[in-house]
């Protein structure tokens, strides 16, 4: 049977596939609407199965917050090319799953079709990689953040009796930018991994003997360990961290500064650091 140009235009408003994939759906279903679509998802599929061997480490990471700002949800999608990182049918996409991880539900079983059609309009192998979702624990505020136009997103759970601050809120999204920009693995010493630790200072011992020779007696190196510890301690954990606004201070101190003029102590509960395929 002939494909009308009407029925093409109609299909390609359901799918937002290509003028000629619509054309080829139609055709070989007949002009059977339906099977068109379901024919464009499998063939997108199809295309998903025969490029699983390509590299996809470009995509976008989107934040999805409630109204209340009391739960909040990253999620990345990553993608083969730049180029298709920036279509409108892919910034969509990825939103939606961000708003999918913020009601706790599966992306990938939510999305199913919608996913299907991704793949067919892109013709990349694009792969839901990843989400996290933070509901408040208790007093305090949440706070999110996306840097560098999706490359990296942030959660960030503040505790503090005083949850209505303004000067609380602000706290949270200035540790957010911290986390974004100097990537800490942990949020305090007692956090680190003993094996972690020890991993680290055998590095640093070996470099030392080789620097010098031998390595100081006994007495001297239990000293020496301590600050290599301490020292590896400030690049790894937030509270230990330079605050990226103000390098005079440690996190942990503009915290203090900012639990004073609140009334009320406040800890980094939790946080959550995703970077664009890493």
């Amino acid at each position: 049977m002939a494909i009308t140009i009407q029925e093409i235009k109609e299909l390609r408003e359901a799918t937002a596939a290509g003028m000629g994939a619509c054309k080829e759906a139609l055709t070989a279903t007949n002009g059977n609407m339906e099977e068109a679509i379901k024919y464009l998802r499998e063939k997108g599929l199809a295309v998903a199965a025969k490029r699983v061997d390509k590299e996809s480490k470009q995509g976008i990471i989107a934040l999805a917050e409630a109204a209340d700002k009391k739960t909040m949800a990253l999620a990345e999608v990553n993608c083969e090319t730049d180029f298709v990182a920036k279509t409108e049918a892919f910034i969509k996409f990825v939103d939606d799953a961000a708003k999918v991880a913020l009601e706790g539900k599966d992306i990938e079983a939510t999305l199913n079709d919608d996913y299907k059609m991704l793949l067919t309009k892109t013709g990349e192998n694009v792969k839901i990689r990843r989400s996290e979702r933070y509901a408040l624990e208790g007093a305090g505020v949440l706070s999110g953040y996306i840097h560098m136009g999706g490359k990296i997103g942030v959660l960030v759970e503040l505790a503090c009796e005083k949850a209505d601050a303004a000067e609380l809120a602000d706290a949270a999204h200035m540790i957010c930018l911290q986390i974004a920009a100097n990537a800490p693995k942990y949020v305090n010493p007692e956090d680190v991994p003993q094996a972690e630790i020890d991993a680290e200072l055998e590095i640093k011992l070996n470099a030392l003997k080789e620097q010098k020779g031998k390595l100081p007696p006994e007495q001297a190196l239990v000293g020496i360990k301590k600050g290599m510890a301490a020292k590896y301690c400030t690049q790894v954990c937030v509270t230990k961290q330079d605050y990226v606004a103000d390098g005079e201070v440690t996190v942990e101190k503009y915290l203090d500064g900012v639990a004073k003029t609140v009334g009320a102590p406040i800890t980094i509960k939790r946080f959550c650091r995703m970077q664009l395929g890493a």
